[in-house]
């Protein structure tokens, strides 16, 4: 059997390519042809779900530069009651977030409610998410190992915190392929066009083939730049264009077949030329009612971008799209070392109505029960205080809520501290998160396997375990 290519011993691409005069490379283009995704350069072809998946899709709402668990989704009484005290010693343990310990409290003056008829917790900062608490699982005992930003955002896209690792949205298309070969498989949006930290790496390949990674939408009234060709230019003559094209592009490549970019640009053309029969009615916004624009809330300034974007994601996992994932406050709006009371509630504003849309839409469509949405950040925010009226990074204990996709509603899974400092009880790292989300997709965190440098390479680093509790 051949080698792994990247040991830079015979791959079968080149074995097909130069032995029996390249007949077999006929073969492979007809197979590449007829598969939008394959699996190249592994000797396992992952033969998608392993066992029943409970999700199709998913729809992940990421919240950049980590919101405040502690005035969200995880009330503490005694917080308030030692507002202005430092941190007691017998909460600095074993491994404190960052901040200063002796720093003091900082009071969460919020209001809190339980919500729909399983009485779940939540501030009054999110009104509109409130309407959907019996579709929420909120989890309280996330923890990673990301104490700033780019390692954070790192780890909770690719389970690492070093960087050359696939995303979760490229595991999940290595692992189950496309659903429509006229789209992208995983499509990646921002709010605003500030830089997400760690730029495209997070939705990147990693050591897998480019063209698992992420393509990304504009949060604009016309997603895709260049989707329809130009005036005067007939599909034929396109066609020939990239036809021509592509010729010399395999020419090229097969004298390089370590290089899986060009690969993954011969697809990218094909796929544009795709997209402009289908893209165009998947990101026509105007064929929404009104009505369904004012769910989303697009009829307000405030909340009109994460709208857009909330709708598009809705209708592009209609049509197929595998993993759509959305950057909320792109450049880190999230992070709250200072003015606390002012970024968070006006960032909560901009994308609860839109958030609580989605979730109502893709119910009464009778997409909820096989999309999984996920809601969070990098990390949460320390008890402590941090210049007077903000909070530090903590990633020993925050939330993040699950929702359809298989999912039982109206549950909070695990807890922190009194303060919310660190998780306690059923405590999940992002190792498990991982494995929770593809379990639910029919995937096993450890039999999904890609061979890199001969090395088996699983996406969650051969750890995590699936948290098989919180279905219905």
């Amino acid at each position: 059997m051949p080698l792994d290519s990247a040991s830079g011993l015979a791959s079968r691409r080149e074995f097909l390519l130069r032995g029996g005069a390249g007949f077999g490379a006929l073969a492979l283009s007809g197979l590449l042809q007829g598969d939008p995704l394959p699996r190249i350069g592994t000797d396992a072809v992952p033969p998608g779900p392993r066992f029943a998946p409970r999700a199709k899709r998913v729809i992940f709402l990421f919240m950049e530069g980590g919101p405040s668990h502690l005035d969200l989704f995880d009330p503490k009484p005694r917080l308030n009651e030692l507002a202005g005290k430092p941190l007691p010693a017998s909460f600095a343990r074993p491994i404190t977030a960052m901040g200063e310990v002796g720093s003091p409290l900082l009071a969460s003056p919020r209001t809190w409610t339980r919500h729909g008829d399983s009485g779940l917790w939540l501030s009054d900062w999110l009104p509109h998410t409130a309407t959907c608490a019996d579709e929420l699982c909120v989890i309280r005992s996330c923890w990673g190992d990301g104490i700033n930003h780019s390692s954070g955002i790192c780890q909770m896209n690719t389970s690492s915190t070093l960087a050359g690792r696939p995303s979760l949205g490229a595991w999940v298309t290595y692992g189950l392929g496309t659903e429509n070969a006229n789209l992208p498989a995983f499509v990646v949006m921002q709010d605003n066009p500030a830089t997400v930290v760690n730029g495209p790496r997070n939705w990147g390949s990693g050591f897998m083939p480019a063209t698992y990674q992420g393509v990304r939408f504009s949060a604009g009234p016309e997603p895709v730049a260049n989707l329809n060709p130009p005036e005067g230019v007939s599909s034929e003559r396109q066609r020939g264009k990239l036809d021509l094209l592509a010729e010399m592009n395999r020419g090229h490549a097969q004298e390089r077949p370590l290089q899986s970019e060009l690969d993954a640009r011969i697809r990218a053309y094909e796929l544009a030329f795709r997209m402009q029969s289908e893209a165009p009615d998947a990101v026509d916004l105007s064929r929404e009612s009104d009505a369904t624009k004012r769910l989303y809330g697009m009829d307000d300034k405030e909340t009109e971008t994460m709208g857009r974007l909330c709708l598009l994601s809705r209708r592009l996992v209609e049509r197929g799209v595998r993993f759509v994932q959305i950057y909320h406050g792109a450049g880190n709006k999230w992070d709250a070392h200072s003015g606390i009371e002012k970024s968070h509630p006006e960032l909560c504003r901009s994308q609860d109505k839109p958030v609580a849309g989605l979730l109502k839409d893709l119910k009464s469509r009778g997409l909820l029960d096989d999309t999984l949405v996920i809601w969070g950040g990098e990390f949460g925010r320390t008890p402590m205080s941090e210049k007077g009226d903000g909070r530090d990074h903590n990633p020993t204990g925050f939330s993040m809520w699950l929702a359809g996709g298989g999912v039982r509603g109206g549950q909070t899974v695990g807890s922190t501290d009194d303060l919310g400092l660190h998780a306690v009880d059923e405590r999940l790292h992002v190792h498990d998160l991982h494995a929770t989300f593809l379990w639910l997709l029919g995937l096993d965190n450890l039999g999904l396997v890609y061979r890199h440098k001969g090395r088996p390479e699983r996406p969650t680093m051969n750890e995590g375990e699936a948290y098989r509790r919180l279905v219905g």
